[in-house]
């Protein structure tokens, strides 16, 4: 519910609970229940064999989700992980690693934690290869060319703290970082943070963010950006309108919530308006035009087009 006072819109505050414990445990795999029947045609495919060569190669990198099975004597239903925890029996091993679920759902896994981010990819290799896996070994284990998985190791040379932590959770093609390594530490973040508004992580939009660098904010200045189809006052022309458009885009993004939070009210009371007979019947004689924009409006489906 939403309530008003003093003019100010407030909403109700509503913790956010975490819907798995913050500690893993280790549990007995015949103690874990299957709840997704798998194709025996699964077993046979390239997805399947490559996640039992990393597991034996490196051990199972993201715990699989379980939750109490209650009144089962302690046993689990698995939630995420079925391919997984088949890859660790073929393997004979008995114990595995598991998240342990506060929700019987399983969309919060395969939506969330499914897939790894590229900068948790990245920690994922350095780790392995801390422990004394080679870069050989783990390029066999993942079935990639060992070039990919060096590419994959070194990917965060030369990026400062700040900005791989905006980055750690999206998925980014190790292409891109050498382009923001060619940036200072306040301009990689600065590219990070318009990375993430606009919801692109692709090597051509972060050569465009490097074209639009000032040289002062580049590692090597003396290194002329050369971009085909612009000369450099072209370029000094860009930098200067982009700087322009950032701050533009801020001064938008603080008011956007607050726009989209009116827009909705406003359609919500215009609905109630147009649900009266004798004020559409006024605005028909008298307003026609305005009529037509309240209905438009009332009828949208949705506010960000």
């Amino acid at each position: 519910m939403v309530s008003k006072r003093s003019g100010v819109l407030r909403l109700p505050q509503v913790p956010i609970e975490a819907s798995f414990d913050e500690r893993t445990v280790d549990i007995d795999i015949d103690q874990i229940i299957m709840t997704k029947v798998m194709d025996p045609k699964v077993f046979k495919s390239h997805k399947y064999k490559q996640i039992v060569a990393s597991t034996r190669a490196v051990g199972i990198i993201e715990p699989p989700a379980v939750s109490l099975a209650v009144g089962m004597n302690g046993r689990y239903f698995l939630r995420d992980g079925h391919l997984r925890l088949h890859a660790l029996k073929e393997l004979g091993e008995r114990i595995v690693t598991c998240l342990v679920a506060s929700d019987d759902e399983s969309f919060t896994y395969n939506k969330h934690i499914n897939r790894i981010a590229s900068i948790q990819e990245h920690k994922m290799i350095r780790r392995a290869i801390e422990r004394g896996v080679s870069e050989e070994k783990l390029a066999e284990a993942l079935n990639l060319d060992v070039r990919r998985i060096i590419e994959k190791r070194d990917m965060l040379e030369g990026i400062c703290p700040e900005a791989i932590e905006l980055l750690k959770d999206q998925f980014i093609a190790p292409k891109t970082f050498p382009v923001l390594r060619k940036m200072k530490p306040l301009r990689q973040v600065e590219a990070a943070t318009l990375m993430n508004d606009a919801g692109i992580y692709t090597k051509p939009y972060v050569m465009a963010l490097l074209a639009a660098t000032p040289k002062a904010q580049l590692v090597h200045p003396e290194r002329a950006k050369k971009i085909k189809g612009l000369d450099e006052d072209q370029m000094v022309r860009m930098e200067t309108e982009m700087d322009s458009l950032q701050r533009e885009y801020r001064l938008i993004e603080d008011s956007y919530g607050k726009d989209v939070l009116n827009l909705t009210l406003a359609k919500g009371y215009l609905g109630t308006l147009l649900n009266n007979a004798r004020i559409v019947r006024y605005l028909s004689n008298h307003q026609p035009e305005i009529l037509s924009q309240f209905r438009q409006i009332s009828d949208m489906t949705k506010l960000t087009n």
